[in-house]
């Protein structure tokens, strides 16, 4: 029976929670309006064919042949459907899959957690696999970590399945317990600012964050009896005790991510109170930690933060993602946006010699199918 579907996967934002969710933490994301959009048709015989309008690149493969590519962006789709046919052991039928996207890639913004969690749940739907969202969290994560090498935690693939319009995600990552909160941010509208470079080192220097929290762990749990599964249920005041055992880095890692979960507790409290400028002063904080105890930010992103301090129409900035290039995410007035966005404009290109990036993005629902055709 001959299938065609339409799929918009979100790209996401992180308003507070930066490199938790791999340390069992709490995040505060939101799926966004900006999306990867794919055509994905059933056809006879056994070859697949991908064309990717969005980089201009076209692929074909057989699924009974689903080794990794040399081609980077071509694991994100074979790790997909390796996953479904050889660790699920389930069927699906030849496609083929035009692929669109409004998602900056390289700016931290999920882009490839959204090309897998959209060919998952679109290939799921075609070959009307029972399949359940959370299932799909974990084929995600399994194509990040065994496919492409990213060693990441859930928060990307679990907000933009499961994001909904105008609500931010307060996701617990170690229980996947969650609930909605109201991004209500009255006069103030969230931007971000991509700094438009992407510094080489950021996947390594990401599993080399992921290592050196896993050690701190280690160590704590070999004085505790294993008490510990994630280094965020780690009471700082324990950590505070180990800062003889720890070497100065591994000791400021773990104090980054074990405040910044306290933080994100915080920050969901205050937006449900609406105490934005105390959610603001919780971003900077947050910056701050990533930069000088975590260091995962950059020249380009700590200007970017710098250059909004002096007003009072902006009440928060920080770098989001992984670090090392990518976007700030902002929390402007309204009526300084045009303004402000001339400013950083003209700074940036000053110091850098290169373009930055505005995106304005709202708060939307998560994955999306719609049934083009059935017949």
């Amino acid at each position: 029976m001959n299938k065609i579907v339409k799929v918009e996967s979100p790209g996401r934002i992180n308003l507070i929670g930066e490199h938790v969710d791999y340390n069992g933490g709490s995040v505060l994301p939101g799926a966004i309006d900006k999306k990867v959009e794919f055509i994905i048709e059933n056809i006879k015989g056994s070859k697949c064919f991908i064309d990717s309008e969005t980089i201009n690149k076209k692929f074909e493969f057989e699924l009974s042949s689903l080794e990794k590519s040399n081609q980077h962006w071509q694991n994100y789709i074979l790790g997909t459907i390796n996953n479904i046919i050889n660790k699920r052991n389930l069927k699906i039928s030849a496609f083929s899959c035009k692929i669109n996207s409004s998602l900056p890639i390289g700016a931290g913004i999920s882009s490839s957690s959204a090309l897998i969690s959209g060919l998952a749940a679109g290939l799921i739907e075609i070959n009307n696999l029972q399949i359940k969202k959370s299932e799909i969290v974990d084929i995600v994560s399994d194509v990040e970590h065994n496919y492409i090498g990213l060693k990441g935690g859930i928060m990307d693939q679990f907000t933009i399945l499961h994001g909904q319009k105008n609500k931010l995600v307060h996701l617990e990552c170690h229980s996947r317990n969650f609930k909605y909160v109201n991004a209500e941010f009255n006069d103030y509208q969230i931007i971000l600012l991509n700094t438009n470079v992407e510094h080489n080192l950021a996947n390594t220097a990401y599993n080399d964050r992921v290592e050196e929290c896993r050690y701190a762990l280690d160590i704590i749990n070999n004085k505790y009896s294993n008490k510990f599964s994630y280094l965020c249920e780690v009471d700082s005041t324990i950590l505070e005790s180990f800062k003889v055992n720890l070497d100065a880095k591994v000791f400021n890692r773990a104090s980054f991510v074990i405040n910044e979960n306290l933080r994100t507790y915080e920050a969901a409290k205050k937006l449900n109170e609406f105490k934005l400028v105390e959610i603001g002063n919780l971003m900077y904080q947050s910056h701050a930690g990533l930069k000088d105890l975590y260091e995962v930010s950059c020249n380009e992103l700590d200007f970017l933060v710098d250059l909004t301090k002096p007003y009072d129409q902006i009440i928060g900035s920080r770098m989001m993602g992984g670090g090392f290039g990518g976007c700030t995410i902002n929390l402007i007035h309204k009526k300084f946006k045009d303004e402000f966005l001339d400013i950083a404009h003209k700074s940036y290109f000053e110091k850098f010699r290169i373009d930055v990036t505005p995106i304005e993005i709202s708060i939307s629902d998560g994955v999306k199918i719609k049934n083009l055709q059935t017949g």
